[in-house]
């Protein structure tokens, strides 16, 4: 299936369950090993379905969410009960549970779609987001290599393009870390995605409670935009970017063209069902600190070398050398433990020149009497 999003608002309103549709990628998963982290989530429980539904030969299933885990391994028992499959309660971050996951069931592919993602939250948590996504995804990179794991798979955002947010700038660190440790044995790539529909957190999902709340609906900007993806093209990106045969590259899905949010917003008004939502209106309320009218897709300094699987355009992105990010993520960790605010957007902005940390950020800097 091409990941073009289907023209028009339509998706938005019933997005079909991930999984549901056939893969033409599903044999890279079928009799093989397979580890999913933060399979709780959107992506990851739409991961678990279509892999599950190709016949791997086990399936682990990582998140730190007791209840997610618990849904997304109940499902499983109930639609796939023939596929050996275990649920693992804990933290990408925790180096001794990997090591024993990854000796127990020596994944071929790991999918690693454990993050923290919501912008204006992690703007006022900046140490959960660096410690979750910059160190959690450079731990399991680090296991991968150390047990020679094939493939491993990180499913970054459009957010980590020219950064003004803590999350973006942390999931640029994941997508510097897995292009720059690949090697092998182990191929590593990121797939950076748009905003998916169905995930939590969404804008959609606020957009309809709103509407049933008949109450205004919330838009940052009149000019907002956004890059969609439905979780049904998201989940089919991914796995064909666990099949591409590259290593240490950025590989991007085709995402059309950006959406007004403002516009999507007006769409779901008029499409309610009983028609009597039109006088609902809408209530532009500001970018929030770490938002960005636009997203990017690609940096300045990368370069788009063909096109993969899927298809999916394959980007070489300027990457430190591992010893370098070594260091780095020694430094990262040190400002961690320290609480260290300054000296951690210091060391974020050395190898993401792009980050232009928010005005909330920069507060919190100055209200520890340092500077960045």
């Amino acid at each position: 299936m091409p990941f073009a999003p289907v023209a028009g608002y339509r998706r938005f309103i019933s997005p079909a369950e991930a999984g549901s549709l056939p893969s033409q990628f599903a044999s890279e998963v079928a009799g093989r090993s397979v580890l999913i982290t933060g399979a709780g989530g959107s992506i990851g429980s739409g991961l678990c379905d279509a892999v599950a539904a190709a016949g791997p030969a086990q399936l682990a299933l990582l998140d730190s969410s007791e209840h997610s885990l618990f849904k997304v391994h109940q499902r499983l028992d109930l639609a796939h009960a023939s596929v050996p499959h275990a649920a693992i309660l804990g933290s990408v971050t925790d180096a001794g549970l990997l090591d024993r996951v990854f000796s127990r069931f020596h994944p071929a592919i790991v999918y690693h779609a454990a993050a923290l993602k919501h912008v204006p939250l992690l703007e006022l948590n900046p140490f959960a987001a660096v410690h979750n996504n910059a160190l959690g995804t450079y731990t399991l990179a680090q296991a991968a290599l150390h047990h020679g794991a094939p493939t491993l798979l990180l499913v970054s955002s459009d957010k980590a393009v020219n950064p003004h947010s803590i999350m973006g700038a942390s999931k640029r660190l994941a997508e510097l870390t897995v292009a720059a440790l690949s090697a092998p044995p182990c191929q590593m790539n990121a797939v950076r995605l748009g905003n998916v529909i169905a995930s939590s957190g969404s804008v959609v999902p606020i957009f309809q409670e709103q509407i049933r709340q008949r109450a205004p609906l919330t838009v940052t900007h009149p000019d907002a935009r956004r890059y969609f993806i439905s979780l049904d093209e998201a989940v089919e990106a991914i796995l064909a970017a666990g099949a591409a045969h590259c290593s240490g590259r950025i590989l991007l899905p085709e995402l059309g063209e950006p959406e007004r949010i403002a516009d999507l917003a007006r769409f779901l008004i008029q499409a309610a069902a009983d028609g009597a939502a039109n006088d609902i209106p809408i209530r532009f309320i500001g970018l929030r600190p770490g938002e960005k009218l636009d997203e990017d897709l690609v940096f300045e300094t990368e370069v788009q070398e063909g096109l993969a699987a899927g298809p999916l355009q394959v980007i070489l992105t300027p990457t430190p050398q591992p010893a370098e990010l070594h260091t780095l993520m020694e430094q990262l960790a040190g400002r961690l433990a320290d609480g260290d605010l300054a000296g951690l957007i210091r060391a974020i902005s050395s190898v993401v020149p792009e980050y232009e940390p928010s005005s909330l950020v920069l507060a919190a800097v100055g209200a520890a009497g340092t500077a960045v």
